[in-house]
């Protein structure tokens, strides 16, 4: 069978991408990937056939970054606001219309979509034109529940993310009867997620059931159409893991430090000054840091004796040889953390990270706090927390419920597999 993969993001919304693509190939299957210029390499690395579509995404990341740091920092800087925004949404529609035209090319002959949240809609379209199934991977409870934010209203969350929705919709409602009208296709009407469960596509949660608890017994009734996999990832080993484990051997367990691929978004000016603050906090606890940094120029980083940066990092092999992990709560970095069974400081960029840092604060595994507004201070505050022995403990015992990585591939590639086989036997 011939399946068509498409990831919008960074290395860690594609990798899980990559990771079903990768085993789908392995069980004899065509396989066709669509991912950003600079994620091309990595999704040939694994094997797999990739294709372009959009700009870079540092290039894009450094767009949306300005847009969510004057929104944050400055929202009363109306002009720049603007600006900002119209920047960060000429990067996006580019991405889609050129998506959309690549995906209509891959599509051709295809049993089954698979994409990223990211430009569902046009995949979706995509889909509905070929009448082939469409799945999207979900990294968080993105669908309207009451269990995202703990200590708020179910009712109230709810509400909040149907809203939230419904002005998506809104915003992307031209692009998207342009390109349905282009397609010959109907205009859509009523929501567009109701309409795609209606097609049988299935909406797979690239996470744990524990993480959320009570999000389950509520999506029950969509009756298996958002099935729990796990997070998706295929543990690749790097050019620094003999480095790295020999320098946490020669030593106490360090802590953990990263900040994913995004550009440097924290309240100092450089890496250079974040290494630092990571440095004088630990200096002060008495603790060795380990720090990852692939957001900078690591040239003029100063050495300390106690703290080792490097450009990458093996999360598998690291995570389980240290006392904690502070990172900005990506998903998949989070998942690794939890599997590790270590307490993570979750220091958030994206408005979506807090999500992650809040489930780990609500079930005692972890602390979160917006990256920006750290200091040495905070951070010493932080790492007191999850450093206590209570923290260790439950996190150890959490990580009991986690799956297992090659179990999560293996499951969403028999969803994929199992839903183009009957949709192609219909």
């Amino acid at each position: 069978m011939k399946f068509v993969l498409t990831s919008w993001g960074s290395r860690g919304d594609v990798e899980p991408c990559a990771a079903v693509g990768r085993e789908l190939q392995r069980r004899g299957h065509e396989v066709h990937v669509a991912v950003p210029p600079d994620l091309v390499g990595f999704v040939e690395s694994v094997g797999l056939a990739a294709v372009a579509f959009g700009l870079d995404m540092k290039t894009t990341m450094e767009a949306l970054r300005n847009f969510w740091t004057c929104l944050f920092r400055h929202p009363w800087r109306i002009r720049n606001l603007i600006r900002a925004y119209r920047e960060a949404w000429r990067h996006v529609t580019r991405a889609r219309g050129e998506l959309s035209t690549t995906l209509m090319s891959l599509a051709d002959g295809a049993d089954l979509m698979f994409t990223g949240l990211p430009f569902e809609q046009p995949a979706s379209n995509i889909a509905e034109y070929y009448d082939i199934p469409l799945v999207t991977l979900h990294y968080i409870p993105a669908r309207a529940n009451g269990h995202l934010v703990p200590g708020v209203p179910a009712a109230l969350i709810r509400s909040v993310m149907t809203m939230v929705w419904w002005l998506v919709g809104l915003l992307m409602k031209r692009l998207d009867d342009q390109q349905r009208g282009e397609l010959g296709l109907p205009s859509a009407t009523g929501r567009s997620s109701r309409q795609r469960a209606e097609r049988g596509s299935l909406e797979i949660q690239a996470y744990d059931e524990a993480c959320f608890p009570g999000l389950a017994a509520e999506w029950a009734a969509w009756e298996g159409q958002r099935p729990f996999v796990g997070s998706l990832t295929m543990e690749l080993p790097t050019d620094t893991d003999d480095e790295v484990a020999s320098w946490i051997a020669a030593g106490t367990p360090p802590i953990y430090f990263g900040f994913g691929s995004m550009p440097q978004c924290s309240a100092v000016d450089s890496v250079t000054e974040t290494v630092a603050m990571i440095a004088a906090a630990c200096e002060q606890l008495g603790e060795r840091a380990l720090v990852c940094s692939t957001w900078g120029d690591l040239s003029d980083v100063p050495h300390f004796e106690h703290v080792k940066v490097v450009p990458v990092v093996n999360f598998a092999a690291t995570f389980p040889a240290c006392r904690a992990v502070v990172h900005h709560g990506g998903a998949g970095t989070t998942a690794a953390g939890l599997r590790a069974g270590v307490p993570t400081a979750i220091l958030w960029t994206l408005p979506d990270q807090p999500i992650w840092g809040a489930q780990l604060k609500r079930q005692g595994l972890g602390t979160v706090r917006r990256l920006s507004s750290a200091t040495q201070e905070t951070l010493v505050a932080d790492l007191r927390t999850i450093l206590a022995p209570e923290y260790a403990s439950r996190a150890r015992r959490f990580a009991s419920r986690m799956s297992k990585p090659a179990d999560s591939v293996t499951n969403a590639a028999d969803l994929l597999e199992n839903l183009a086989q009957v949709r192609r036997v219909a």
